[in-house]
């Protein structure tokens, strides 16, 4: 008796003599956070032509596929977006220039006549990946800062002038950074800004324009701009 051959085996029988192959060529290459591997790596761009294939060869087109992205290393393939994620290395520089830039902007607001407030920014600042910034590299900075942005220190309350900076340093990176550290962001320019007394109302405004950068709404900011007035 000849074997009854089923469904399925029809269907392998099928796709071991049709099926579709897609060529791939590069169309650029860097450096990217592989989902995969869990790192940086390197990575091409891929492009594709799928083509329908006859016993294993190519016979007829079948459109364009991708744009992907191939890890050199575990030569996974992603979506073009994964590129939108910052590497590690970039990622760390970013957190650090986030760090600085409130750190400047708060001081600017306060002023740098505290030298405990000079300190305290100096220490997060350090902290953050500057390890040789100083009181006095602070200090000069925010009367740099203030004389280029032609403010009047301190009655003048007005942040216009910082807002720009603010934002550019903290907007690209608040999508990859989760709540509880831009929460610590926030709670360090909070933690400089009490380090010579009470919020002033520039202070304030400072720290409200962080907080929205951060993506924490004012609710939230106004909790943690509270909590940081209390000792731990």
């Amino acid at each position: 008796m000849l074997p009854v051959r089923g469904h399925n085996g029809h269907a392998g029988a099928l796709t071991r003599i049709l099926g579709t192959r897609i060529a791939w060529t590069p169309v650029g290459d860097g450096e990217f956070f592989c989902p995969g591997c869990g790192g940086d790596r390197n990575y091409q761009r891929l492009t594709g032509r799928r083509r329908l294939t006859l016993l294993g060869l190519p016979v007829l087109p079948r459109g364009a596929s991708g744009p992907v992205v191939e890890c050199a290393a575990c030569h996974r393939h992603f979506g073009t977006d994964v590129l939108d994620h910052p590497t590690t290395t970039r990622f760390s520089a970013m957190l650090r220039d986030a760090v600085h830039t409130v750190a400047v902007a708060v001081l600017c607001a306060g002023g740098t006549s505290s030298r405990t407030a000079l300190e305290t920014a100096a220490v997060a600042v350090r902290a953050a990946g500057f390890p040789d910034c100083g009181e006095e590299q602070l200090a000069a900075l925010v009367e740099a800062v203030e004389e280029d942005t032609g403010r009047v220190h301190p009655d003048r309350s007005s942040t216009a002038g910082l807002g720009i900076e603010l934002h550019e340093a903290l907007d690209p990176l608040a999508p990859h950074l989760a709540r509880v550290g831009r929460e610590s962001i926030l709670l360090t320019g909070a933690r400089i800004a009490l380090a010579d007394g009470p919020y002033i109302p520039a202070e304030r405004e400072t720290l409200a324009t962080v907080g929205a950068a951060l993506n924490l709404c004012t609710e939230d900011v106004t909790r943690l701009l509270e909590a940081a007035r209390t000792p731990s």
